[in-house]
C-alpha cells in the first residue's frame, strides 16, 4: 500500500491552492483501492476544507512520518523535511534561485528524491503540468479591471473576492472599455492562451497585427503577438524561430511601434535573459509612447519592461511608474503615469479553479505514473532533481553551485 501525503502548505506569503483536491484523490482512491492509500495534513488556509477532505472519504492527519510520497505546491520549509521521503513540488531550484539554495542542500543532506513539477515535459520539452491558464486569465482580468479604475470607466470585484472563475465571468457584463481602447498581448503559450480567454469572454474583438497598427477601430480591440511579431535580426535576415530560441542575443526589439498606438499592455510572454527588452526606460519618456496599464504576468524584475521594479501582492495589487524620475509612485495618483499590474502569484486569486485543472493532470497522468512499480514514466525522469543524496544526470550543473560557499 502506497500511501500519499498532501502537505499544508506553509510557506508565506500563504498559498490556499491544492495538488490534487478531493474529489480526485477519492477517484484515484477508488481505482487504486488495493494499493493506494491519501492522508491529508489538517490546514486552516486550504481552498478545499479538510471537511471536503473528508466527506470524500480522505483522512485527515497531522503525522505524516509514514506516508511514502508527500505532494505539495510552493517549496516546503527546510524543518519539516522528512528524511529518505519522495517529494513533489515546485522547488524554484532549477535556476540557481539563490533562496532556495538551502532548501537543495538539505534536500541532498536528507537523501529525498525530488520530482519538480515545473521540469515535468513531454518529449518535445513541453510542460504537461502547470498553473499557467489562471496566471493568463487572473492577469488578464487584473489588467481590465486596473484600467477601469485607473480612468474611472467601471468598478469589478477583485478575482479573489469571487468563489470561483464562474462567479468572476459575471463580472465581465460590467466592463465598458472606450470604444477606441487598444490591448496588446504577448506570448503564445498557456499564460497567453487564458489571458485571450478573458478577453473573447468580455467580447473584446481580436485583430491581426497589422490591422492593430494601421487601423483605427470603433469598438475596444486586442491583437497577440508571437516572438516573430515583435524581434527583428540585428543584421536583417528572415526572423527563425529556432534561431531566436537558440542564439536571442542575435536578435533586437521590434515592439515599438506597439507601443504607440496601445492603451493596455498584457505581458503573457517567456523572457530569456539574453533577449532584447522589448522597450527601455528612454523610451518610455517618448511622447509617442501611449501605455498607460501594464499588466505583467510573467514579473521578470529588471527584465524586458523596465517598469516592472517590483512584483506586487494580491493584497497591493498595483503601483504606479513615473517615467521622468523612473521611479515608483502611489498607485492610480496621476494618469500620466504608468500604472503596473505585477502580482507573482496570480492563480491564487482563483485557487480552487486553478487547482482543479492542475489536480486534473496529477490524477490522470502524474500520480498514475508513480504508482507504476516497474517503470516511471519518462516524464517524471525529467522531472527528478534529486534521488539518494545525489543530483540526478540532467541536473549535474547544480553541484558546484549548491555546495559553493558551505562551511
Amino acid at each position: 500500500m502506497v500511501k500519499i501525503a498532501l502537505l499544508r502548505e506553509e510557506k508565506v506569503p500563504i498559498d490556499r491552492r491544492v495538488a490534487i483536491t478531493p474529489a480526485q484523490c477519492a477517484e484515484l482512491q477508488n481505482a487504486f483501492h488495493d494499493t493506494l492509500a491519501f492522508i491529508v495534513q489538517p490546514s486552516d488556509i486550504r481552498c478545499f476544507s479538510d471537511d471536503e477532505y473528508r466527506e470524500a472519504g480522505i483522512q485527515i492527519q497531522e503525522n505524516i512520518q509514514f506516508a511514502d510520497i508527500l505532494i505539495g505546491v510552493k517549496e516546503v520549509p527546510v524543518s519539516n523535511l522528512l528524511m529518505d521521503k519522495i517529494y513533489l513540488f515546485f522547488s524554484h531550484t532549477t535556476k540557481m534561485q539563490p533562496y532556495n539554495k538551502g532548501l537543495l542542500r538539505k534536500i541532498l543532506d536528507e537523501r529525498i528524491e525530488l520530482i519538480d513539477y515545473e521540469m515535468m515535459t513531454d518529449e518535445e520539452h513541453k510542460r504537461i503540468i502547470a498553473f499557467g491558464r489562471y496566471a493568463g486569465i487572473v492577469g488578464a482580468y487584473n489588467g481590465i479591471w486596473t484600467y477601469g479604475k485607473k480612468f474611472g470607466l467601471f468598478d469589478l470585484k477583485r478575482a479573489y473576492q469571487c468563489h470561483d472563475m464562474a462567479a468572476m465571468w459575471k463580472e465581465f457584463e460590467h466592463v465598458k472599455l472606450d470604444k477606441n481602447c487598444k490591448i496588446v498581448v504577448t506570448g503564445g503559450g498557456r499564460v497567453a492562451q487564458g489571458a485571450m480567454e478573458v478577453l473573447d469572454a468580455m467580447k473584446i474583438r481580436q485583430v491581426g497585427n497589422t490591422d492593430f497598427l494601421d487601423t483605427e477601430f470603433d469598438e475596444p480591440v486586442y491583437t497577440q503577438l508571437d516572438t516573430h511579431a515583435y524581434n527583428k535580426h540585428k543584421e536583417g535576415k528572415e526572423f527563425d524561430v529556432q534561431g531566436f530560441y537558440k542564439n536571442p542575443e542575435d536578435y533586437e526589439s521590434n515592439f515599438l511601434k506597439y507601443t504607440k498606438v496601445s492603451d493596455l499592455f498584457i505581458a503573457a510572454a517567456y523572457w530569456d535573459p539574453k533577449a532584447p527588452v522589448l522597450f527601455t526606460k528612454e523610451d518610455m519618456r517618448s511622447p509617442d509612447f501611449k501605455i498607460k496599464v501594464i499588466a505583467d504576468i510573467t514579473c521578470d524584475i529588471e527584465g524586458s519592461i523596465p517598469s516592472t521594479l517590483r512584483p506586487t501582492t494580491i493584497d497591493e495589487p498595483l503601483y504606479d511608474y513615473d517615467p521622468e524620475s523612473e521611479s515608483e509612485k502611489p498607485p492610480l495618483s496621476n494618469k500620466k503615469y504608468v500604472t503596473v499590474m505585477a502580482i507573482d502569484n496570480l492563480p491564487c486569486e482563483l485557487p480552487r479553479d486553478a487547482s482543479t485543472d492542475f489536480g486534473k493532470v496529477m490524477a490522470d497522468k502524474v500520480i498514475p505514473a508513480m504508482l507504476n512499480p516497474n517503470s516511471k514514466a519518462s516524464f517524471i525522469e525529467r522531472a527528478t532533481i534529486t534521488k539518494e543524496g545525489k543530483l540526478a544526470e540532467n541536473y549535474m550543473y547544480l553541484k558546484e553551485w549548491v555546495y559553493k560557499d558551505k562551511a
